[in-house]
């Protein structure tokens, strides 16, 4: 973990930037959290006695929490396979496979003030016995947020792009996600491709091409930054064209950023840490002098012959701690 890491917040959630929509609401955001050592139910009870609520069962492997001071909390076993459970043979497989698969807590969209309860659900699950994502080689567990996106335009959703774009080699090594995640292929970086074209011929495009760009390099959830489902929100024809009905995205109006690990078993851990992570992307988002620079930076980086990847990491150091977004606004 490198030195500006260590001056992320842990015990705060910095507001997103900007805080409210174009409407004027406060940007909401859900959360999902997977994590192993608990079953369904165990979490689900967790859950009634953190943030209130009755346990409804809709299976063996999928409750809900109904009425807690979010609104109705789902929890399942977070594989596809969980339809198939009412057979003695389907369970005991679904059982078994906790061993590898994560139980899921996705929460409905939650308010700014809402925030730091989740990290008191965290701590919750922690002293129950959840395992993260380092408790095991093959525990790929993650941590994602889905933000709301300030305004459905260009003007708002393509910054973010950009900025993420400029700094996952930052978010992905100056603290490593763990290498179960790295070798399997959901939380791939985006290629080099789209970092080209976003730094530079972004800058001409309308709604339609960036999403046409996207979808051109980068047709797949897997990513750190998935930003299929809010395509799908702003375009759905578009997307389906591309991908097919069978592409699997629901539509939503935010930014599923699904980079983060889930450590929920270590002591330090917390989630307001990762997101504050991301809300260092969406603050250099916000400073159109900033962006530019380190795009043409990029872009200079990348024409280079003598560079390496570290010259560019080290970059991003230098520029993040002038930038300081962990500071207050």
């Amino acid at each position: 973990m490198d030195n500006i890491t260590a001056l992320v917040p842990r015990d705060r959630f910095l507001p997103l930037c900007p805080e409210a929509t174009a409407a004027g609401d406060p940007r909401k955001t859900g959360i999902e959290i997977e994590f192993g050592g608990l079953t369904e139910a165990e979490a689900a009870r967790l859950v009634a006695d953190t943030i209130g609520g009755q346990v409804q069962e809709k299976t063996a492997h999928e409750l809900i929490v109904e009425d807690t001071e979010w609104g109705a909390v789902e929890i399942c076993l977070d594989t596809q396979w969980r339809d198939k459970a009412g057979s003695t043979l389907a369970d005991l497989g679904l059982d078994l496979s906790r061993a590898v698969v994560p139980v899921e807590i996705v929460t409905p969209p939650l308010a700014p003030d809402q925030l730091p309860s989740i990290d008191r659900l965290r701590g919750a699950l922690r002293t129950a016995g959840a395992q993260g994502s380092r408790d095991g080689m093959f525990l790929g567990f993650g941590l994602h947020l889905n933000p709301e996106v300030a305004d459905e335009t260009l003007e708002a959703i393509l910054p973010v792009a950009r900025a993420f774009a400029l700094v996952e080699d930052w978010l992905r090594k100056a603290d490593p996600i763990d290498p179960a995640r790295r070798v399997l292929p959901f939380v791939d970086p985006w290629p080099r491709s789209l970092v080209d074209r976003l730094a530079g011929e972004a800058r001409d495009w309308d709604l339609a091409a960036f999403i046409d760009a996207y979808l051109a390099e980068t047709p797949t959830r897997n990513r750190g930054l998935d930003l299929l489902p809010l395509f799908r929100h702003l375009d759905a024809a578009r997307v389906t064209a591309a991908l097919g009905e069978g592409g699997l995205v629901s539509a939503r109006p935010t930014f599923h950023y699904r980079l983060p690990d889930c450590r929920i078993d270590e002591a330090g851990w917390r989630i307001a840490y990762e997101w504050n992570r991301w809300a260092m992307v969406e603050r250099l988002a916000a400073d159109a002098d900033a962006l530019d620079s380190l795009a043409a930076d990029w872009l200079a980086y990348r024409g280079a012959l003598t560079t390496t990847r570290g010259d560019w990491f080290a970059h991003l150091e230098t520029r993040l701690e002038e930038l300081a977004p962990w500071e207050p606004a």
